[in-house]
C-alpha cells in the first residue's frame, strides 16, 4: 500500500474511530513525513493521546502496532512521486508551467490509478461487453471525452453513440432498454442537464455508468459509479487533469471490453487497419526539386 491509498483509508476509517483515536488519525493526515520519524510516546504527545490509544489505533487499521504502521507509512511516503498540484504564476517561464502542468497530471494519474477499484472495473466492463447499444453522454470538456469513447468502442464492433446536446440526450435516454448501458461523464457530477437525462436512463432500466467525483449527485444516481476524485482547486489544472484521466479510464474500459470478447476481435481489428491504409501518405519520400542556379 503506498502513502496515498494508506491516508485515505485513515481518512475513511476516522468516523468510525473512537474520538480519541481520531485525534491520532488527525495528526497523521496532516503530518505524515513528521510521524515517520517519531517514538510512539512522541505521536501520543503530539496528538494528546495515551500510548494505548495510539496502538489501539494502529490496529483499527489491522497493523500489529506502531512500528508496522510506521513502517508501511515511510515505505509509501518513499515510493511516492513528489507531484504536488500546480498553480499558474504570471512569472512562470515556459519550462516552469510545463514542468508543473506535466508533475500534477503524472501525480494525478498515480492516485486515480492506485484508488479506482478493481470491481467497478469488472463490473463496467461486463455491462459494457454484452450491451445491445453503449450511449455516452458529457457537455462542455466531458464533450470530447464522449466522441473518443464513441470512436473507440465503435472499432470493437460495439453499438456506440456519443451525445453532448440535452435534446438529444433525452431522445437517447427514453429510447434505451434494460441491456443498454449508458456512461455518463462529468468532471463536477453536479450537471443539471445531465443528471435529468440520467434520471430517465434509469426509468428505463438502462445500466448507468458515471466518471465523476464521488460523493455527487450523478455518482448517486449511477448502477456503477466510477469515483474521479481530483485533490485539486477548482480551477484550470482540475479541468486538464479530469479531462485526461477520463480519457485513460475509458481506455482502461475499451481494453478490458476488448479482452473480454476474445480473440475473435483482433481480426476484425487488424481488418481496420489494413482498410485506413489507403487513407494515409506513404513513407516514399517526393524528390526535393531544388531551384534552378
Amino acid at each position: 500500500m503506498n502513502s496515498f491509498n494508506l491516508l485515505q483509508s485513515i481518512a475513511d476509517a476516522r468516523p468510525k474511530l473512537r474520538k480519541s483515536e481520531q485525534k491520532v488519525a488527525d495528526y497523521v493526515l496532516t503530518q505524515p513525513d513528521e510521524v515517520i520519524h517519531m517514538r510512539i510516546v512522541d505521536l501520543a504527545s503530539e496528538a494528546s493521546v495515551s500510548e494505548p490509544t495510539v496502538v489501539r489505533f494502529c490496529r483499527a487499521l489491522n497493523y500489529d502496532g506502531f512500528q508496522d504502521f510506521k513502517l508501511t507509512l515511510a515505505q509509501g511516503l518513499a515510493s511516492s512521486a513528489n507531484f504536488e498540484q500546480f498553480s499558474l504564476n504570471s512569472k512562470d517561464t515556459v519550462s516552469e508551467f510545463k514542468q508543473k502542468i506535466f508533475d500534477s497530471m503524472i501525480g494525478n494519474l498515480i492516485n486515480i490509478r492506485d484508488r479506482l477499484p478493481a470491481e467497478s472495473l469488472e463490473d463496467a466492463i461486463t455491462a459494457l461487453a454484452t450491451a445491445s447499444r453503449v450511449e455516452f453522454y458529457g457537455f462542455g470538456a466531458s464533450a470530447p471525452v464522449c466522441t473518443d469513447a464513441q470512436h473507440k468502442f465503435f472499432r470493437l464492433k460495439i453499438s456506440a453513440a456519443a451525445y453532448d446536446d440535452p435534446h438529444m440526450q433525452t431522445i437517447s435516454a427514453v429510447t434505451l432498454g434494460d441491456n443498454d448501458v449508458v456512461v455518463a461523464i462529468s468532471q463536477t457530477g453536479r450537471t443539471k442537464d445531465l443528471l435529468h437525462t440520467v434520471k430517465l436512463v434509469r426509468e428505463t432500466g438502462a445500466t448507468v455508468i458515471s466518471l465523476c467525483p464521488g460523493n455527487t449527485p450523478l455518482a448517486d444516481l449511477a448502477t456503477i459509479p466510477i469515483h474521479i476524485d481530483v485533490e485539486e482547486d477548482k480551477d484550470l489544472s482540475t479541468l486538464m487533469s479530469s479531462r485526461v484521466l477520463h480519457l485513460v479510464v475509458i481506455d482502461v474500459l475499451a481494453v478490458g471490453v476488448a479482452m473480454r470478447l476474445g480473440p475473435g476481435l483482433l481480426d476484425h481489428l487488424k481488418t481496420i487497419k489494413r482498410s485506413l491504409r489507403s487513407l494515409r501518405q506513404n513513407d516514399k519520400r517526393l524528390p526535393v526539386r531544388r531551384p534552378p542556379k
